[in-house]
């Protein structure tokens, strides 16, 4: 029986969104749905939903929980991948906490910043070690990684371990389609080509029938950023550089080092930021969930559309042969885009068959454009160097480089940031508070 592994599987929701995908792809009929999760009544609860999804859609895939990781995973022809190490107590509160301390503020914090570089740190070696398992019980699955930060994560991966990896993200897919319908413009038939880094992608060209649509884009942007909305940093952006980005505006608002600044507090309100969103976010979907469970976990009539994720498209496609094309984060091997790192991971468009994923040659990047994805790069390279060695020293190099966190601190308040944030995450860094230096060999 061919199997796709789902770990992380007590995120019930996206469990529902991917895995329920599936049940929608008839080249999947008799496979087993494996669910793995160190919360085990999470892991219940998405086994519940399943089944329930399995019994109103007559579908014939088997459904197993498992407390065991290894025997979840032994041969799987796919691993989804959606964990969150640490969760939002203690690791979330104290990404936000320690840095507010002194005086760094953020909005989402899981990407890059001093955020997403501590939730890397200790993702990264959580990861090396499914490689491990997969390396050992299914050699040949495609690792599918939702997980944040997306480019430090499947960067290590691809770097560091012999498995074959894709990083997934939701923003390419919906970029466009909201962007439009902002700015009260017809999306029908538009062609677009979208490339950079994971969240920091950029829309480089979009047309009808050949016709340049970023004139009137711009126009009404302008326009629109005459009232306050929710999507000012964006278009402030592609006033400035050019070019719209994929990731909305409070995830951008801290990827770059000019909206949030302690001697200009007055930008916050002038661009509608919203400072410590993650954490709200977080709060309000455990108070929600009791609500949600019983709607979802419980109910006997649970319905399902298939979603616009791109992961049962993929296994779809591999499946069949039929190919699909989706926006992939990849190793710039051969320099896919052609003025960024070869050792960055990078979103370009794909396309996946059953000879396996073909990931599309760009070249360069319009120059401001990558210099803007190269100050992130820089961050995720010395993050993963960082999470690899062991070494303090590449952490405070990861985090002097951040855009963000060096316009407003410095040398030395980054460096005892570090070091609190380091003591403050214990057990969950223990490669660091234990002063055991690891190097990873792939």
């Amino acid at each position: 029986m061919s199997k796709i592994t789902f770990i992380g599987a007590g995120s019930t929701i996206f469990a529902k969104n991917v895995l329920g995908d599936c049940l929608f792809v008839p080249a999947l009929a008799g496979f087993e749905f494996a669910l793995f999760d160190i919360d085990e009544q999470r892991l219940k609860d998405s086994e519940n939903m399943l089944n329930n999804l399995k019994k109103n859609y007559n579908s014939n895939v088997t459904i197993q929980s498992y407390s065991d990781r290894k025997e979840a995973l032994r041969g799987a022809k796919y691993v989804i991948n959606a964990i969150q190490v640490g969760g939002y107590k203690p690791s979330t509160v104290i990404d936000f906490e320690i840095p507010k301390k002194y005086g760094l503020q953020q909005t989402i914090a899981d990407t890059t910043g001093i955020g997403g570089i501590f939730r890397a740190l200790r993702t990264i070696p959580v990861m090396l070690d499914f490689a491990k398992d997969i390396e050992e019980v299914c050699p040949d699955a495609l690792f599918l990684n939702y997980t944040n930060p997306m480019a430090s994560l499947t960067g290590a991966m691809l770097r560091y371990t012999n498995v074959k990896t894709i990083g997934l993200c939701h923003s390419v897919q919906i970029c466009t389609e909201h962007l439009f319908r902002d700015l009260e413009m017809d999306h029908e038939g538009i062609e677009e080509r979208i490339a950079g880094i994971n969240h920091m992608a950029w829309l480089l060209e979009v047309k009808r029938g050949g016709k340049d649509l970023y004139p009137e884009i711009k126009r009404r942007a302008k326009e629109k950023q005459k009232t306050k909305h929710d999507d000012m940093v964006r278009y402030e952006l592609m006033d400035k550089f050019g070019y719209y980005i994929t990731e909305s505006s409070e995830h951008n608002a801290e990827y770059h080092p000019y909206f949030i600044k302690s001697k200009y507090p007055e930008l916050i309100e002038r661009f509608n930021i919203p400072l410590d969103e993650y954490p709200r976010r977080c709060v309000s979907q455990i108070e929600s969930w009791e609500s949600m469970r019983e709607d979802m976990v419980n109910n006997s009539q649970l319905t399902h559309t298939r979603s616009n994720e791109y992961g049962s498209r993929i296994i779809e496609a591999m499946e069949t042969n039929v190919p699909f094309k989706f926006g992939g984060n990849v190793l710039n091997t051969g320099r896919l885009i052609s003025n960024l790192p070869e050792n960055a991971v990078v979103e370009v468009p794909c396309v996946v068959d059953r000879n396996g994923i073909m990931p599309t040659y760009i070249g360069d990047l319009p120059e401001q454009l990558a210099a803007l994805n190269r100050t992130n790069i820089n961050t995720q390279l010395l993050t993963i160097e960082a999470a690899i060695t062991g070494k303090r020293e590449h952490v405070y190099q990861a985090a002097m480089l951040d855009p963000h966190t060096s316009a407003e601190l410095s040398m030395d308040d980054i460096i005892s940031m570090c070091d609190e944030l380091i003591e403050a995450h214990g057990d969950w860094l223990p490669q660091f508070t234990k002063n055991e230096s690891k190097v990873y060999v792939k």
